[in-house]
């Protein structure tokens, strides 16, 4: 249930390996066999973590790659998270809160970057609204792209925990 739980909160955006490395863990403990031990358990820990880096670097790079600023980062980072709920409300299972977390990067980001742009080019006139557009689609593919890595790893994780019990 752990890892079933593990891999639906990291299509929400969530890093749901922690439930399979938790998983892990509390097999190790309950088992009389002690499978599948603390070494494996400590891989999986060691993936969580690298997932963790990851997503750190990945939204950043997502941005400021394109010329955006660390607050867009973060901005986009909330944003999402907003926008993940409120898209929960759209009836479709999942797919609505996918289509709400991209929305609300790239709502948050482009708010955030427009009002950079205009105030350091001191309100002279320009085309602010679609270099903002085009860093916080810059956000959005980061989020698509860390929901992806979170997804298959948590899933990786899963498959490999119960291949590791129920068949070795």
């Amino acid at each position: 249930m752990l890892c079933m739980a593990g891999v639906f909160v990291s299509l929400l955006s969530f890093t749901g390996s922690w439930l399979v490395a938790g998983a892990a863990a509390l097999l190790t403990v309950v088992r009389a066999d002690g499978e599948p031990g603390w070494v494996f358990t400590g891989v999986l820990l060691g993936l969580c973590v690298a997932v963790e880096v990851f997503d750190a670097v990945a939204g950043s790079l997502g941005i400021t790659r394109r010329g955006g600023s660390r607050a867009a980062g973060w901005a986009a980072l909330g944003g999402g998270f907003l926008g993940m709920f409120a898209g929960g409300l759209i009836p479709v299972p999942l797919l609505g809160s996918v289509i709400g977390m991209c929305a609300g990067s790239f709502s948050a980001a482009f708010w955030v970057e427009r009002r950079r742009l205009v105030r350091e080019a001191g309100g002279a006139a320009g085309d602010y609204g679609s270099r903002a557009a085009h860093i916080a689609t810059g956000a959005v593919w980061a989020r698509l792209a860390v929901m992806l890595v979170k997804t298959l790893s948590a899933l990786g994780m899963a498959v490999a925990l119960g291949y590791g019990v129920w068949v070795v």
